[in-house]
């Protein structure tokens, strides 16, 4: 699943920066910061002056609470800065202020590092964003005055550039190698952009996010909320599939075998007065016998195929592909077989990929592999089908990854408009 690009993960190749909206962004901000960065200096200067001298009247006390509101406000707003203009989202760390009055929240707050971060942050913010401002205006100024050298030698005075050698045009045509280098210099400007910004994002990580224990707690709580909502969505999932195999052998084995067994009971009624009338029942119980038997195997299979218990993966796999519509190459590189929970999520992955490859995908071939990585067992099913394939809520795919969840493993789907399709799940042998 593709997850949005920020600063960090876009793309470094030229063309892909050029086009990129982030590029820019991060370069108008960066040249822009610098007004920020000095009110907020200012102010918390100022303000913790003038509040740290009228403590001693209490005036000042209020002052403070209001200063501390004011700057968590400010790093609340740098935090919605830093996803617009580089792609970043920082978690806000603060602690839940308790119930109560004014006083009891505004020492949870004074009482919360995180605040103190806040506030080291937006100090640090002028002389930071100072830096990035000089370095961006002259980049900037230069790579402008070169663009629009031809318009600037139509001045009087011409343009001239000093390189160590001066260069003077007068003319638009002896001023287009200017332009020309200046368009050359709009890919370094915009990597400067981006290795100040990578920065930029460091400290504002660093002192405006969670702490590294509080990340930890977050990325728990997460995982346990994903696993929940997981288990209940297999639940409600195997009630549906409780519910399905009630009705199959309800409309299904049950009738087949009532009416097996009203063809024996008239059968037996004509035995003597009708011998052929009872053969031909008979023989009409014996077929409806054996349909009701295939079935039960069906039905079976569908729950969990005996082949998988009685020879392993490999040949459960290899016997999937066999009924496939389209030629499908299986690799199964194992040493030895994994838990029988593992195996069977693996088949029932293979199993609804291969179907929605033969529904959906308009492909020509697909390939199975199942490998081994460390404490993983890895499950790639691909295909040279249209792609499109999304794991929709209440979809096939989405069940998958409910069923892989309930072991925690992931599954992930790769597929692009016009293919290929990849879905690879990543199942713990131990847990």
């Amino acid at each position: 699943m593709s997850t949005k690009a920020t600063i960090e993960t876009a793309s470094w190749r030229p063309l892909r920066m050029i086009r990129d909206p982030l590029s820019w962004r991060a370069a108008v901000y960066l040249l822009g910061s610098m007004a920020v960065g000095l009110f907020w200096f200012v102010f918390l200067v100022t303000g913790t002056s003038l509040a740290a001298g009228l403590l001693i009247i209490w005036v000042g006390v209020p002052l403070a609470a209001l200063l501390m509101v004011a700057w968590r406000g400010g790093a609340m707003l740098e935090r919605q800065l830093m996803r617009a203009a580089f792609g970043v989202r920082i978690p806000t760390p603060y602690r839940r202020l308790p119930e109560g009055g004014v006083f009891t929240k505004w020492r949870t707050m004074a009482g919360d590092l995180a605040t103190w971060k806040d506030f080291t942050y937006l100090v640090l913010l002028f002389p930071i964003t100072l830096l990035e401002f000089v370095v961006s205006v002259s980049m900037w100024a230069f790579v402008g005055i070169l663009v629009a050298a031809p318009a600037i030698a139509l001045t009087p005075g011409g343009v001239e550039i000093n390189f160590g050698v001066p260069y003077w045009a007068d003319d638009p045509v002896t001023a287009l190698p200017l332009s020309l280098l200046g368009l050359a210099l709009v890919l370094p400007a915009l990597y400067t952009s981006r290795i100040m910004g990578i920065g930029h994002v460091t400290v504002a990580r660093f002192l405006l996010g969670p702490s590294e224990s509080q990340a930890e707690a977050r990325a728990l709580r997460a995982r346990a909320d994903h696993l929940q909502a997981s288990r209940a969505r297999g639940v409600d999932a195997a009630e549906a599939e409780r519910r399905r195999i009630e009705r199959d052998l309800h409309d299904g084995a049950q009738q087949r075998l009532l009416a097996v067994a009203m063809d024996i009971g008239r059968a037996r009624a004509k035995l003597e007065d009708d011998p052929e009338g009872a053969r031909a029942l008979i023989e009409q119980a014996h077929a409806g016998t054996r349909e009701a038997i295939a079935e039960l195997r069906d039905l079976a299979r569908g729950i969990y195929p005996a082949i998988l218990t009685d020879r392993g993966l490999d040949p459960a796999l290899s016997s999937l592909a066999a009924r496939a519509p389209v030629p499908v190459e299986v690799q199964v590189d194992l040493d030895e077989r994994p838990p029988a929970a593992v195996e069977s999520i693996a088949y029932f992955i293979v199993a609804e990929s291969l179907a929605n490859v033969a529904k959906y995908a308009r492909a020509t071939r697909a390939a199975v592999q199942v490998m081994r990585q460390d404490q993983w067992i890895v499950v790639e099913v691909s295909d040279n089908g249209v792609g499109g394939a999304t794991a929709l809520p209440g979809g096939g795919l989405s069940g998958l990854a409910d069923r892989a969840a309930t072991i925690d493993g992931i599954l992930t789907v790769d597929s692009p408009a016009g293919g290929p399709t990849v879905i690879r799940a990543d199942l713990p042998c131990a847990w």
